[in-house]
């Protein structure tokens, strides 16, 4: 296993270097996309390395897309973009059918991290994406849509990086719940107050999507494992792969959509995600250390305030009819959060 890990790293990062010196970007592109395959592939041999597969195999799916945007577009009349949200809708149904009532004890236990937790949550991203929106000087769609990551609740992925971050997963597990079922309120409201200036925010229609893309999902995937979880676990047991998926796909199909505005931005774009991500951890973490939390708290905080929900932030975008500029910023820091999430969760846990 060691030499496989070896072999298929070497290999790809020597392709990925052959491809920086070709001229032709198609094939640099191509050379790029084999040797970000390869090293996804050497991570699974890796048990260290295995949080990162998931997000390397993004990188060489939009590293694809970027190169070969057409078949991801639509086809024919068809285009993908509409399942988006259906997408979106059976992540949620998949968090909601996971939900227990002991998610939420933590609210008893530690009310005091509880409260932390999310007002941390909902007040650092939002203001930090706001203020990177004021260094750079992006367009005023993608400005908004970096308020919009800003303004999301914490990632679907932020309890699985608790656990590996030996953080506070009971916390992680309550904050995200809460934070998941407060957004249809705090969300619209804080994009009507940070981003009302650069693009035209409708509150009441906007708290309505959030309802249909957040709240009935989860309801019926609590219903749903309620009465026939049981029956059908094989389902059950498929529902985080499912979800994985699903939020591959989304990202491509904005990428695909938002393709030559994304190569017009794209460096400076990655920087702005890149720091919104850091900046989250640290003021997340130290927030929690501030306030005397235990370590483990601090944590668990710093992960859920720099982890986003950036899927559904691409699912708002898609409703208002922006997912080629609003949801750009979305595709960029769903793979940069993962990328900095797995690696500062493998430093915890080894530390």
């Amino acid at each position: 296993m060691k030499n496989n890990f070896k072999l298929l790293s070497i290999s790809g990062a020597s392709i990925i270097l052959i491809g920086l010196l070709f001229s032709d970007s198609s094939w640099a592109g191509i050379l790029w996309i084999i040797g970000i395959s390869l090293i996804a592939l050497s991570s699974h041999t890796n048990e260290s390395l295995k949080g990162f597969s998931f997000t390397l195999w993004i990188v060489a799916a939009v590293v694809l897309t970027l190169q070969f945007p057409t078949p991801f577009v639509g086809y024919g009349d068809i285009k993908f973009k509409i399942l988006i949200i259906p997408l979106l809708q059976l992540i949620m149904f998949g968090m909601g059918s996971t939900m227990q009532i002991s998610d939420f004890q933590e609210v008893l236990k530690s009310p005091k991290a509880v409260a932390l937790g999310v007002f941390f949550q909902f007040s650092i991203m939002p203001l930090v994406g706001w203020s990177l929106t004021k260094v750079f000087s992006f367009p005023s769609e993608i400005s908004a849509g970096i308020i919009l990551v800003g303004c999301m609740p914490c990632g679907l992925a932020s309890n699985v990086m608790s656990y590996l971050a030996k953080a506070n997963v009971a916390l992680s597990l309550t904050l995200t719940s809460i934070a998941t079922f407060i957004a249809p309120i705090l969300t619209p409201l804080l994009m009507k107050n940070l981003a009302g200036q650069l693009i035209e925010i409708d509150l009441y229609a906007m708290i309505w999507e959030i309802s249909k893309l957040i709240l009935i999902p989860i309801v019926l995937g609590v219903i749903y494992n309620r009465i026939i979880g049981n029956k059908w676990a094989w389902f059950q047991e498929q529902l985080p792969l499912i979800s994985m998926i699903s939020i591959g796909l989304i990202i491509i199909i904005i990428t695909a959509n938002g393709r030559d505005a994304l190569i017009s931005v794209g460096p400076l774009l990655v920087l702005a995600c890149f720091l919104h991500n850091i900046i989250g951890f640290i003021l997340g973490y130290w927030g929690g250390r501030l306030t005397k939390l235990p370590e483990k708290d601090c944590r668990t905080i710093a992960i859920e305030v720099g982890l986003q929900n950036a899927g559904l932030a691409s699912g708002l975008a898609m409703a208002m009819g922006k997912v080629a500029t609003v949801g750009l910023p979305a595709a960029i820091f769903g793979p940069v959060m993962n990328i900095n999430g797995s690696s500062l969760a493998n430093y915890w846990k080894n530390k």
